[in-house]
């Protein structure tokens, strides 16, 4: 059965929101508290809802030529490999032109290109397409065929005006905060550690920029997160003593 122009966008939407669960449990996992992993405010992570419906497009094809052989998963697969590392490749670079700051980096990964994209991932990318194809949508999209039509309709606009405000808000923020870290010098102190604090959840979410004016008194931004951090477990411990 195949998929309408409201099911690819549901697709996108359950994808995307599956793809932010994935990033940020393994965030809490390994930091120990809870992180939004995505650039958006919400709980949702679009890269992870556009590399799956590219690879979902592309087993389409892959089936109406190939039929159901072995050699139809195969090729999904490979093309889910190469759709999904050539977008996050894309996408680091374009974050990196705008932001003059790498937002991950797999420099230290073995077969990397320009620390964007590294052959470990890769290799990931197309282990989760193995378990989506397979297994993961088949019992999703039984459900989404299932759902009437007429209530497609609305739930699709719904998260069409959700992620077209939110993506204006989280982009607005992002340049914002570029335009404060870039033009440090040329920014009150105070100002500086009020927008650092406001869009904290960049940072939380892509450590690596943690590291943005380091060592640069004042406007160290590490240093500045730490240093709110540590006064609010003082508060806390003052309260409850």
């Amino acid at each position: 059965m195949g998929s309408s122009g409201m099911d690819i966008l549901l697709f996108f939407t359950i994808y995307s929101f599956l793809g932010w669960m994935l990033e940020s449990g393994f965030a809490c996992i390994v930091h120990g508290k809870f992180v939004n992993r995505g650039f958006l405010a919400g709980f949702f992570c679009p890269l992870y809802g556009f590399s799956t419906v590219l690879v979902l497009l592309s087993s389409e094809w892959a089936s109406s030529v190939f039929g159901s052989s072995p050699a139809a998963v195969l090729i999904s697969i490979l093309m889910a490999v190469l759709v999904v590392t050539g977008l996050e490749y894309l996408t680091g670079f374009l974050l990196e032109k705008i932001f003059h700051y790498k937002w991950w980096d797999y420099s230290n990964k073995i077969a990397n290109l320009k620390g964007y994209i590294c052959l470990e991932y890769s290799v990931l990318w197309g282990l989760l397409a193995f378990v989506l194809l397979q297994y993961v949508h088949p019992v999703i999209s039984a459900r989404v065929f299932l759902i009437p039509a007429e209530v497609k309709a609305y739930l699709v606009i719904a998260f069409v005006v959700y992620f077209f405000a939110d993506t204006v808000k989280s982009v607005g923020d992002a340049l914002n905060l570029r335009e404060v870290i870039l033009n440090y010098a040329n920014v009150p102190v105070i100002k500086y550690r009020e927008k650092v604090l406001k869009y904290k959840r960049f940072f939380l979410a892509f450590p690596r920029l943690m590291v943005l004016n380091a060592g640069i008194i004042n406007r160290d931004v590490r240093s500045i997160l730490n240093e709110r951090l540590n006064k609010i477990k003082i508060e806390l411990k003052d309260r409850f003593q």
